[in-house]
C-alpha cells in the first residue's frame, strides 16, 4: 500500500511557508513513531477495534460488475466522535483492500499499512468532542482469504462475524463500537440487492441500478449484511404490522416459501418469551452457498439454502435454527456482547430457544438436551476453557472461537440458572435483559447485577462458578447429573 497521499495535484498551499499540501503531510507523518496495529483491549482478539473515537455512522458504497470474482469498487464515508484527548493519527480496521486515498474532514490525510489497519494521519490533529469524519476510496476484494464477502452461485452475500467486517470495509470493527449504516450498491440491473435495514431509495443509472438502505437502529460490524444475486423478495407482515421481506433464489422462491412463511409464528412465539421484536423489519436470506453455518446478520439472518431444501435434517430441526438466529435479534444483536469474553451471553440465549423451540416442535425435551450437554460440559471446558473465560490463541493461530462451549456449554449456564432462581425470576430475566440494554451493549457483570436485581437472590457467587470455573458445577435438582 503506498505511502503516498492520493488526490494533491493542485490543491492550495496549507499555509506552511515553501511546503506543498505532500510535503506538509510528509513532515507531520515523520515526526510520529511507525504505524503500528491497535487494539481496544479484547483478550480475545487484541488489534480488533480502535481507540480514541466513537463512530455515528457509516456510509458505504460499492460498485458490483456482475463477476464475484473481481473486486468491488467502494467507498467508506465515516461519521464519528473523538473521544481521546489529541489524536495526532488514527487506525482503522482495514485489510484485504486496496486503497485510492482518505480525507479527514474534508482534507487529504497521509496514510499507511500496519498489519490489519490502516493508520491515518491527518494534516492537523483531532482533539476530544470534534467531529471526525473519514472518507476512504478503496477496492473491496471478494476473494480475500478469511474475507467478509460470501461468494454465492449467483453473487454476493456478507458473513463479518466475528472478525472479518474489516476486509470488506475500513471501520472501528469492534461491538463495541456500534453505529448506523447506509449501503449504497450499485449493480447491473438484473439483479436484486437486499441489506440490513429499510429501503430509503432505488434509481436507475444506465445499465445499473443503484438501491440505497438504511438501519433505523446502531449495528455492530460484524451483522452488517448485503446481499447481491438472482433473488426473489417474498414480502409478508408479522406481528404489530412488522413489515417482513426474505431473499432467496429465483428459482427456489417455490420451495422456500412454505419455510420463510413460518416467520411470523416464529416471531409471535418470541414475543411472548423476550418482550417485542427490536427492529423495523426481519427476514431470511437463504444463500446459494455452502459454508457450515447460519448467521444472525441484523434484520436479515443469513442461511444456506440447502439447510431447508434437504431431506438430511428434521422439520424440527430446521425451525429451531431458524428460532436461533431470530432469537439473536434480541440477544446479541439488539444487546450486543461489550467483549468477546461475554459471546456466550448472546449464544447461550439463541441456543437456549433453539432447544425450547425445538422440544415443542417435537425434538428432544430441553432437560434432555441439558443433561446430555452437562455429560460433556467438563471436556468442553478442558479444550475451550469456561464460557465466560475463553482460551486466547497461542502462536499466532486461529481462535476458535464458536465451540461447544460457547453454544450448548452456555445454555447449560441459563438451565442451571433457572434451576437456581426459579421459573418465574428466570422469565422476568429474560424479559428484562433485552429491555434494559436494547440498542447497546452488555457485559457479564451487566447480566450477573440483573440476575441478582430481578430475582432477589444473591446469585452472584454461583455464577461465577458456572461461567468461570474450570469444571462444572453440580447441578441443581440433578445431583444425579455426571459429566465425563
Amino acid at each position: 500500500m503506498s505511502l503516498t497521499p492520493s488526490r494533491t495535484v493542485n490543491r492550495p498551499r496549507w499555509g506552511t511557508a515553501g511546503l506543498t499540501s505532500v510535503a506538509v503531510l510528509a513532515l507531520v507523518a515523520a515526526a510520529l513513531p511507525k504505524p503500528a496495529p491497535a487494539g481496544i483491549g479484547d483478550r480475545l482478539f487484541p488489534h480488533l477495534g480502535n481507540p480514541g473515537y466513537d463512530v455515528r455512522s457509516y456510509d458505504i458504497a460499492f460498485r458490483y460488475s456482475g463477476d464475484n470474482s473481481q473486486p468491488l469498487s467502494a467507498r467508506t464515508r465515516i461519521d464519528a466522535r473523538v473521544t481521546a484527548d489529541r489524536m495526532e493519527r488514527f487506525n482503522l480496521d482495514f485489510a484485504s483492500g486496496k486503497v485510492r486515498s482518505v480525507e479527514v474532514n474534508g482534507r487529504p490525510a497521509r496514510f499507511a499499512s500496519a498489519g490489519e489497519d490502516l493508520v491515518v494521519t491527518p494534516r492537523q490533529p483531532v482533539t476530544r468532542g470534534t467531529p471526525l469524519r473519514v472518507d476512504v476510496r478503496h477496492t473491496s476484494d471478494p476473494k480475500a482469504p478469511e474475507g467478509g464477502w460470501l461468494r454465492t452461485k449467483d453473487g454476493l452475500a456478507m458473513a463479518n462475524q466475528a472478525d472479518a467486517a474489516h476486509r470488506v470495509f475500513p471501520s472501528n470493527d469492534h461491538p463495541a463500537d456500534k453505529a448506523h449504516f447506509t449501503f449504497r450498491v450499485t449493480a447491473p440491473r438484473e439483479l436484486t440487492v437486499v441489506a440490513g435495514g429499510l429501503p430509503v431509495g432505488r434509481t436507475r443509472a444506465g445499465a445499473d441500478t443503484v438501491w440505497t438502505y438504511r438501519s433505523a437502529h446502531p449495528m455492530a460490524t460484524e451483522l452488517a449484511q448485503v446481499s447481491i444475486g438472482r433473488s426473489a423478495v417474498l414480502r409478508s407482515t408479522g406481528p404489530h404490522g412488522l413489515p417482513l421481506r426474505h431473499v432467496v433464489p429465483e428459482k427456489q422462491r417455490k420451495a422456500l416459501k412454505p419455510w420463510t412463511d413460518r416467520t411470523p409464528r416464529q416471531i409471535a412465539w418470541m414475543e411472548r418469551h423476550a418482550g417485542r421484536y427490536p427492529f423495523e423489519t426481519y427476514g431470511v436470506l437463504a444463500a446459494e452457498a455452502q459454508t457450515g453455518f447460519e448467521l444472525e446478520t441484523q434484520t436479515l439472518s443469513l442461511f444456506e439454502r440447502h439447510v431447508f431444501t434437504s431431506d438430511g435434517y428434521p422439520d424440527w430441526y430446521k425451525e429451531a435454527l431458524m428460532v436461533h438466529e431470530l432469537a439473536h435479534q434480541w440477544y446479541g444483536d439488539s444487546v450486543t456482547p461489550r467483549r468477546w469474553t461475554d459471546l456466550w451471553l448472546s449464544e447461550s440465549q439463541a441456543t437456549w430457544y433453539e432447544w425450547l423451540y425445538g422440544a415443542e416442535r417435537g425434538g428432544p425435551s430441553l432437560e434432555r438436551k441439558a443433561r446430555e450437554a452437562y455429560r460433556q460440559s467438563n471436556a468442553w471446558r478442558k479444550s475451550y476453557g469456561p464460557p465466560a473465560r475463553l482460551k486466547a490463541a497461542k502462536g499466532g493461530g486461529k481462535l476458535q472461537l464458536f465451540s461447544n462451549i460457547v453454544y450448548d456449554g452456555s445454555a447449560l449456564v441459563l438451565y442451571a440458572l433457572r434451576q437456581h432462581i426459579g421459573e418465574r425470576a428466570f422469565a422476568e430475566v429474560e424479559r428484562a435483559w433485552p429491555q434494559r440494554y436494547r440498542d447497546g451493549n452488555a457485559s457479564t457483570a451487566d447480566f450477573i447485577a440483573l440476575v441478582d436485581e430481578v430475582s432477589g437472590k444473591d446469585s452472584t457467587a454461583f455464577l461465577k462458578r458456572w461461567l468461570y470455573d474450570t469444571r462444572t458445577p453440580p447441578m441443581p435438582g440433578h445431583p444425579d447429573w455426571k459429566s465425563a
